[in-house]
């Protein structure tokens, strides 16, 4: 009974939502990236160096809103190195993916070296503060929702709305999932499908960026090495489970974060390392069983056009 109250309550709820916002972020940017073409396994790289350029603005200028901007313009810098491999170099999609994964991850430990003298992590620096909205703080029970929340809650929202209206309202949308399915059918209509793919993947890298600025200056205040911890596989999860949809990731990234959450607030009669695993066999069990039954972009992948 105490573990059904602690899984219907308003703090499983509230950390559910923290937890799924890197994940929605990051999700979304696989969205735009795989509609427009381009097969992304490189968002955790790009996320777990969104994380650290936060850092390194924060620490550099103190105030950790330029870190935010400083991972997202990170983050954008290695999407649109991943755009320029696949497009220009036409390199083999999933490769450059993975290279830019383990680029980042050894770049990350070589740059705490040389600025903290640490292999493990950098120091301490500025967070995004939390916020209350006055006024739709006190209304009861969704007061909770706006009282003391991170400012990235709102910006998440805000971003899955403007992504699915972009997506699906707008002839913006209409040519990129064209091209996602058809581009040579885009082309021939006149849409400059080069210019699309080169967008679409950096607006990825810099979602990640923002995802993974999340991690180092709101939930934390610092960097640690591999911090990002497999988020970026489940965002890609997410994409997938989601099918291509903005609204449909963000369901598939609340859903992870549910499990993520269960470990934090339920105390079960499990071994802690079995509740770890919790997150991660969930990803599994969504590709094993719904990797093949959605359909995404035709295209993904091919970028003759």
């Amino acid at each position: 009974m105490e573990v059904l109250q602690s899984i219907l309550s308003m703090s499983m709820l509230l950390a559910t939502l923290r937890l799924a916002i890197p994940l929605t972020l990051a999700s979304i940017g696989g969205v735009l990236c795989e509609r427009s073409g381009i097969i992304n396994l490189g968002i955790e790289g790009m996320m777990l160096m969104g994380s650290f350029g936060a850092v390194i603005g924060s620490h550099i200028s103190g105030n950790p809103w330029v870190g935010v901007l400083f991972g997202v313009l990170v983050g954008g810098l290695f999407g649109l190195l991943h755009a320029v491999l696949c497009i220009k170099f036409r390199t083999n999609q999933s490769v450059s993916g993975v290279g830019i994964n383990i680029f980042a991850s050894g770049l990350t430990v070589v740059l705490c070296r040389a600025i903290w003298d640490s292999d493990g992590s950098s120091g301490t620096v500025a967070q995004v503060p939390t916020i209350t909205i006055p006024g739709l703080s006190k209304i009861p029970f969704i007061g909770a929702f706006f009282e003391k929340q991170s400012p990235f809650l709102y910006i998440t929202v805000l971003i899955v709305s403007i992504s699915w209206y972009m997506m699906y309202k707008t002839n913006i949308g209409l040519r990129l999932r064209t091209i996602g399915d058809h581009p040579k059918a885009a082309s021939t209509a006149g849409v400059d499908v080069t210019r699309y793919r080169y967008i679409c993947v950096t607006l990825c890298g810099m979602l990640c960026g923002l995802g993974g600025a999340y991690l180092s200056i709101v939930q934390s205040n610092l960097f640690v090495k591999e911090m990002v911890a497999g988020r970026g596989f489940m965002a890609m999860a997410a994409t997938i489970f989601g099918g291509w949809n903005p609204v449909g990731s963000l369901l598939a990234s609340l859903l992870f974060a549910f499990a993520q959450a269960l470990r934090i607030n339920v105390a079960f009669n499990l071994p802690e390392r079995i509740l770890q695993m919790l997150p991660y066999l969930l990803t599994l069990a969504v590709l094993i069983g719904f990797g093949r039954r959605v359909q995404g972009p035709q295209a993904a992948g091919d970028i003759k056009d």
